[in-house]
Formats: C-alpha cells, structure tokens, sequence
C-alpha cells in the first residue's frame, strides 16, 4: 500500500518537508516513488508547494495520505472532505483525562445536589412562613370577632371617679425670709 506523507530534509532546528509517495512500510528517509512538492512551516504564512494533478493521481490509484498531509490537502482544496485529529494521545493520558472527566463530571453532580437541596430547604421555609402568616392573621380575625361578640363591661361610678380623681400632697408654707437691715 502506497501512502502520501512528509519526509524531512531541513537542517537542525529548521525544518523542511518533502511531500512523497513511497510504501508504507518504508523507511521516510527510503528510496521514493514520487516527490509531490515540498512544505516549510517555518516560514510566515507557511509554504506549500505541490502538484495537484500527480497528488489527485495518487490518490486515485489508492494511495493514502498521513493525517497532516491530508489536513494540508484540505487546505490547499486539492481534496474535499473533513479534517482529521492529528493529535496522538497514548492509553496513560487517555486514562488520566477520563479519570478527571468522571471527578468533574461528580463534582458538578454533587453541586447540582447541594443546590437542589438548598432550593427545596428555602421552598419549605417560604412556605411555613406563609403558614405562620396565614395562622397569625386567622387569629387575628377570630380575636377582633371574639372582642365583637363578648359585651365590654362597663366601669361602675367608684373605679371611675377613683381613676379620674388625683391627690395632691398639701403644700407647705414656707417661712418669710427677713431681710437684714441696711446699715
């Protein structure tokens, strides 16, 4: 099986891609069947220079490109279709980010728990004041009809004029003050 994908050929710490069709199985660095073009990522905006006509050849044949070949591809609309992931994550990362996933997805379980908790509680006390209202304006009402329905009893004439009646202490007369004679 032939497949489309990148073999490096720039200096150290300055990368530059060849785009070759070769076996699969190859070494990148083998013996090609054909180079298609070249890419510089370096470069501001990034270089990618190909040929569409031999790359649509390959393809048709059945060769199969490389997730960032194929990203590129897309890129340059030479082919049509989705983006791949070129992303590779190994099984001891994959474990720790769904191990995280469960822990968050429990903390957020847990805080809709404690929230609806909270929302039920202020529910409840809501409406026992409401019952407390309502049972303090009952009594209320059945104490006006109560003071409604019962006579007042009248004051008889001695608690009146006992209440109405004020003592006063008599008053002492006080001693004229002599005057010392001028001299």
């Amino acid at each position: 099986m032939l497949s489309i994908r990148l073999s490096r050929v720039g200096t150290k710490k300055a990368p530059v891609y060849r785009i070759v069709v070769m076996p699969k199985h190859n070494d990148p660095w083998a013996k090609t069947t054909e180079i298609l073009g070249h890419y510089n990522p370096r470069k501001n905006p990034s270089e990618l220079v190909i040929n569409a006509d031999r790359t649509k050849y390959w393809i048709g044949v059945g060769a199969q490109a490389t997730n960032t070949v194929w990203n590129l591809l897309i890129d340059e609309k030479i082919v049509e279709g989705e983006k791949r992931g070129v992303t590779h994550l190994s099984k001891k990362r994959t474990g720790k980010l769904e191990e995280k996933a469960v822990v968050q997805k429990e903390k957020t379980e847990a805080a809709a728990e404690k929230a609806k908790a909270a929302e039920e509680t202020a529910k409840a006390e809501a409406e026992a004041e409401k019952e407390a209202a309502k049972a303090a304006k009952e009594a209320a009402k059945a104490e006006a009809e109560a003071a409604k329905a019962a006579p007042a009893p009248e004051a008889t004439a001695e608690e009146a004029s006992t209440e109405s009646v004020v003592e006063e202490a008599p008053a002492t007369p006080e001693a004229p003050v002599e005057e010392a004679p001028a001299e």
